[in-house]
Parts: C-alpha cells; structure tokens; sequence
C-alpha cells in the first residue's frame, strides 16, 4: 500500500527540546485554550480512510468519529512519533503511525476519503509541495480538513509575524512560520475551498504571532487533471 517519498530521509525533522516542550504545552492548550473543541469541529463527519499529516504527539485521535475505518498518521520527528504511538493505542479508532514527511507522503495516490493537517503546514519546508502531496493521495471529492496558523488580518500583528518568522521564532518553535497565507496557498494547491472561519488562540487576552488561526474544509476537485 506505502511506497517511501524520494528526496526525504526517514528522520526528516528533528526538533528534540521543542518537541519535548510541545508534549507538555499542548496537553495544556487543550484544555486551557480550548483547542480540544476545535479538534471535535476539525474531526467531526470524517468516514473511511484518513490521512493525517503531522500527527504530534497524536492529541487528534480521541477525537475522530467511529466511522473512520483507519487512520494513518504521519509525524516525522521522533520524540513525538513515540509519544503519538502512545496516543494510537488508546484511541477509539485504528492509527497507524508511520515516519515520514509532509513534502513526499509515503502512500499510494489516491488512497484516501479525507486528509487532516493540525497546526502543522505553518512548519513544512515545502508548503506547495506538501498540498500537493496532499491532493496526490486524496481520491477525488476527497476533504482536506485544516485547522492552522496562518497570517493575522490586523496589520500591526501581521507585521510583527514577518518580523518574528525572519529572526528567532522558527528556531524556538521547531519551524513554525506564523505569518503563511494559509487559506490562499491551499486555494493557490488546486483543493476547492469549503466553509472556513478565522479565530484567535486564545480568544481574549494578549495576542502573539501563533494566535490568528483558521479553521475549514478544501476538496480535491473530481474534474480536472489527476495528480501524477
């Protein structure tokens, strides 16, 4: 069913102290920040096979429906793929983890009913390249659920992300780029975008580079060329 992406070493990614940070605060944020709601909006329909890039410590498998008959999960950096493992063995669902990275998806084309990124297209190298891989292995009509960071509509925050995403923030953030046009690049990938809505995390308080997000749906068109 798998064949490896070529051009992608095994352990493309690897963020040992972010990714150990990253364990703890997101635990946290779920709670703390309702991040957990936004996953049950993010999941909620799913049916059939899913893939699931950047999987973390795997924080998204509680809460997929039970009609997800399978969910492969690829993370590629290996503190977290081991805490997502965990994660696999206690979710309601089948997960698969498996290595691998965003920019060449160790799967075959057009294998999946759905496609899931969560706060991870803002750390890809290769964004283009990952929403095509993307559209690669989804069939068509297939969603693409998205729940990400992506550029602040206030000016004087968008500016600050450019700023921050030049400097210190994608090395303390294992390569988190805040400032993304996230929305336009998933357009600018072919996927046909449904129903999305902007929000804040958190929602009150004091605002920082990694708080605007957007949440929604994209499909791969049924007509046009197939992806090669």
């Amino acid at each position: 069913m798998r064949r490896r992406g070529a051009g992608v070493p095994r352990d493309a990614v690897h963020h040992p102290v972010f990714a150990r940070f990253y364990a703890g605060f997101s635990v946290a944020a779920d709670s703390g920040a309702g991040i957990a709601a936004h996953r049950d909006e993010l999941l909620a329909g799913l049916s059939g096979r899913i893939i699931e890039i950047g999987a973390g410590n795997g924080l998204n498998f509680a809460h997929y429906p039970s009609a997800v008959s399978e969910v492969v999960a690829i993370e590629p950096e290996r503190t977290l793929r081991a805490l997502a493992l965990q994660s696999a063995g206690r979710a309601g669902v089948p997960v698969d983890v498996v290595p691998g990275a965003a920019e060449a998806l160790p799967v075959k084309s057009e294998a999946f009913d759905g496609a899931v990124c969560s706060l991870v297209l803002c750390s890809v190298r290769d964004l283009p390249r990952s929403l095509a891989e993307l559209m690669r292995v989804l069939r068509p009509g297939g969603e693409l659920r998205f729940f990400e960071h992506c550029q602040a509509q206030s000016k004087g925050l968008a500016r600050l992300q450019r700023v921050v995403d030049r400097t210190v923030w994608p090395l303390l953030f294992g390569g988190c780029h805040t400032a993304r046009d996230t929305v336009a690049e998933i357009g600018a990938a072919g996927f046909e975008l449904g129903v999305y809505r902007r929000l804040r995390i958190p929602e009150r308080g004091i605002q920082v580079p990694a708080s605007p997000c957007v949440l929604g749906v994209a499909r791969r068109p049924f007509t046009g060329d197939r992806p090669t």
